[in-house]
């Protein structure tokens, strides 16, 4: 005879989402039955639900029905109670047993219920799923939820679940209710710091998803990882999850925005082209590489994130960048070159979220001129700079909760003011058509890729980009979708990445990509930098000489 004491309740679990919320499923709490397939039991109710309780759940699922608890010795009164004394959240979702839901089940589920269960779930809480035996009707939900979640594709989720719970989700019909079950954006706002985390944590998984078929035709990518294509991590510069020198650079734009900053609080002037041309220079020092020129590198003070041993590696450069900044003889000018190639997007990203930090969302025609002018900084191509322009603006009203599409409209209304306006425009408007007729037996969305062109250059990388953004169930889908082509695949993945994680959150990027990711602590700290700086106590009138010298030993204002 099992009980609480000799048995203690085992609570199988995943860990989920960004802020590691835990997915537990368990056995019915307080069960007693004299005979049955896992043997005898005489667990007591108080003890189990302490037990669910010390485990961290906020949330207890209980899915028998209400005539088949008292079947089991389990007071449908006594357990919603002993949930409200322990402070857990008890949603009662019956399912029949060996059964799937039915109409009044996914009824409650749409009215609140399972947004509730995603909400704690993404806030790092803990949810436990219990049915009789904690296997088919608890492995159901609990692999659904992963499929709502953006956490795992259908078939992936079943597999999850199996793992931590053998046996689990035991008929076909329940299978096919997780196969069914489609991602579910939240629908409670996200926060700010949500949204600029996502930002560039996304920019850069999707720039580590890629990176193994950056130089790969669609083809090579199929014969290697199958017909889904490149759907995971796989190995890259010698690792799992590494970045490649799009996530490089725009780190260190982002440096060289609030080293920007910095100086003009402290100094009186600043001029964001020169100090981020700057940062740009010691990149160019981590490729082991240096000006022609001599300008000045600063070697004296050369602030924190150039201290980070892994950036000092060779990941595919662009060779237009790196000639640039070896020609380069004013720090901020523009290049002499012809170039449109897309190393001026990939990185701008953090223009748009620091004029938003430090300016809100109405400066949009300032963003759209300092990202032209940094992406001037390495290509000479006009296209190459509206091209930087235009996402800088979008990634700026999205962090402001804009949707996508409301955000370019206003930054093509920016755009059609510039001169020599009509290349970036077409690749922009041919994304979103192509958008809204897609991903059917038409029009496949590999042909409606192929059609935007290769990404190569600047036009062609913005346009698969918002295609991909505007046609994805989720952050997954829409990477996945940007890395799976013939061209340039870790740019298009990595902005493709920025769109979906400001617009989304970082909820919304799936946990075991964030967890293998290269840098990933500093890219959140940068992330943060860059959401709190309008906060730090530096300038001409402030006292605190302490926090000052913090800041100019991290972001020298040069």
């Amino acid at each position: 005879m099992k009980d609480s004491i000799s048995s203690p309740l085992r609570i199988d679990y995943l860990v989920v989402g960004a802020r590691k919320g835990r997915l537990g499923i368990t056995i019915c709490p307080g069960k007693k039955q004299s005979v049955g397939m896992a043997g005898s039991w005489d667990r007591d109710l108080d003890l189990d639900l302490d037990a669910i309780s010390a485990w961290g759940a906020g949330h207890l699922v209980t899915l028998m029905e209400a005539e088949e608890l008292p079947v089991y010795r389990v007071p449908v009164e006594a357990l919603a109670e002993g949930c409200r004394e322990r402070g857990l959240v008890w949603h009662h979702l019956p399912i029949r047993d060996v059964d799937v839901p039915g109409p009044e089940w996914e009824e409650a589920w749409a009215q609140g219920a399972g947004e509730a269960l995603r909400r704690a779930l993404r806030d790092g809480e803990g949810v436990v799923v219990h049915c009789r035996g904690g296997l088919g009707r608890s492995g159901m939900v609990a692999a659904r939820l992963l499929v709502e979640l953006g956490e795992m594709a259908p078939e992936e989720a079943i597999a999850a679940v199996r793992r931590v719970r053998p046996g689990a989700i035991e008929t076909r019909q329940q299978e096919e209710v997780v196969r069914r079950a489609r991602p579910v954006f939240d629908a409670s706002p996200v926060e700010a710091r949500d949204r600029f985390l996502g930002c560039l944590l996304g920019g850069a998984v999707g720039d580590a998803l890629a990176a193994p078929v950056e130089f790969m035709k669609r083809r090579e990518i199929l014969a290697r990882f199958g017909p889904d294509g490149i759907t995971d991590y796989a190995p890259a510069y010698g690792g799992i999850g590494r970045i490649t020198d799009d996530t490089q650079m725009t780190l260190f734009t982002a440096e060289g925005l609030i080293r920007g900053w910095v100086r003009g609080k402290l100094k009186g002037i600043t001029s964001y082209p020169g100090v981020v041309a700057h940062a740009y220079l010691r990149w160019q020092r981590t490729q082991g590489e240096s000006n022609r020129h001599d300008l000045e590198f600063g070697d004296e003070e050369p602030g924190w994130l150039i201290g980070h041993r892994e950036l000092h590696d060779r990941r595919a450069p662009g060779n237009t960048c790196l000639a640039s900044l070896r020609e380069m003889r004013s720090l901020g000018g523009p290049a002499r070159n012809s170039s449109k190639g897309c190393g001026t997007v990939m990185r701008i990203a953090p223009v748009g979220l620091f004029v938003r930090s430090v300016e809100g969302a109405e400066a949009t025609a300032g963003t759209f001129e300092v990202a032209m002018e940094i992406a001037a900084i390495t290509h000479g191509h006009p296209t190459g700079s509206l091209t930087a322009g235009v996402l800088a603006v979008v990634i700026q009203l999205l962090a402001g909760g804009a949707s996508l599409e409301d955000a370019l409209r206003d930054a093509k209304r920016l755009l059609v003011a510039q001169p020599d306006h009509r290349e970036t425009l077409q690749a922009i408007e041919l994304a979103e058509e192509l958008a809204g007729r897609s991903g059917g037996a038409e029009l496949p969305h590999e042909e409606a890729i192929a059609r935007l062109g290769e990404g190569w250059i600047a036009e062609e990388a913005l346009a698969v980009s918002i295609y991909c953004a505007l046609v994805a169930d989720d952050f997954r889908h829409g990477v996945v979708l940007a890395a799976n082509h013939d061209g340039d695949s870790d740019s298009t993945a990595a902005i493709t990445g920025n769109l979906l994680g400001v617009r989304l959150g970082v909820g919304a990027i799936p946990a075991e990509w964030l967890q293998r990711l290269e840098l990933r602590e500093v890219i959140e700290e940068l992330a943060t930098d860059l959401l709190e700086l309008p906060q730090w106590r530096i300038g001409e009138y402030e006292l605190d000489e302490a926090e000052q010298q913090r800041v100019w030993r991290k972001y020298p204002g040069y």
